[in-house]
């Protein structure tokens, strides 16, 4: 695993990678390419949450443990996705967020839907949804400290988790149909999407409400345990 022991370095990855670098990644997959390098596009969003994960780390041990937890709650997304209706990405993204870290948030959320296409279909809407799962989970990571202690405060993010999903998303739809971002047909998409947003918000309060506690308690006592 790749090691960043220059605190100023992983300082500016911290900022660069998340808010400058994916989305404008996402923005050449959506505008420039038309959706035509969109396996390039996904690749190098994938090695950019890597290097936004290791940012996170100074000593290699530490960083490697925590992937192998990573790892595993990628797989549980990716299994997830095949729930019919109901998929708990979101919220296994926002607890693994709350106790690893929000880097770890945004790679378990960009590589879930990355690796699960290889099934459901890459298409240029992967960018899409890695950036939209990646940033719902550094944001949880971010407010790790009161969604732990509130699970009001938890499921209200959940549901708003729901709405930015399909903000984001619709832009997709609207740059695929338009060849650009237009406003208006943007607003009508999100009309037309309400049902999915609605769908998309149960689920997260659903999957929160019943896992949040007990998978938090297990990644709080391997955290213990192990040193992560």
């Amino acid at each position: 695993m790749i090691v960043i022991k220059n605190k100023g370095v992983r300082n500016a990855l911290k900022i660069l990678i998340p808010f400058i670098i994916i989305p404008a990644l996402v923005v050449l997959s959506g505008a420039i390419f038309k959706g035509k390098q969109y396996l390039l596009i996904s690749a190098l969003i994938a090695i950019a949450a890597l290097l936004l994960f290791a940012a996170g780390f100074e000593k290699k041990k530490t960083g490697s443990r925590r992937l192998v937890l990573v790892s595993a709650m990628t797989a549980l997304c990716i299994v997830g996705r095949f729930i019919p209706f109901f998929k708990p990405i979101t919220a296994l993204t926002v607890i693994t967020a709350i106790y690893l870290g929000a880097e770890s948030g945004f790679l378990v959320g960009a590589l879930s839907a990355l690796l699960s296409n290889f099934y459901f279909g890459q298409g240029p809407w992967t960018a899409f949804q890695m950036l939209a799962w990646g940033m719902i989970g550094l944001i949880a990571g971010y407010l790790s400290t009161p969604l732990k202690k509130s699970r009001a405060l938890l499921l209200i993010y959940g549901a708003l988790s729901g709405v930015l999903f399909s903000l984001i998303m619709d832009l997709w739809s609207v740059m695929w149909y338009a060849g650009e971002l237009n406003l208006t047909l943007y607003k009508a998409g999100l009309l037309t999407a309400l049902p999915h947003t609605a769908l998309y918000t149960v689920s997260n309060l659903v999957f929160l409400w019943f896992l949040a506690r007990p998978f938090g308690e297990k990644l709080q006592r391997v955290k213990i345990k192990y040193g992560v």
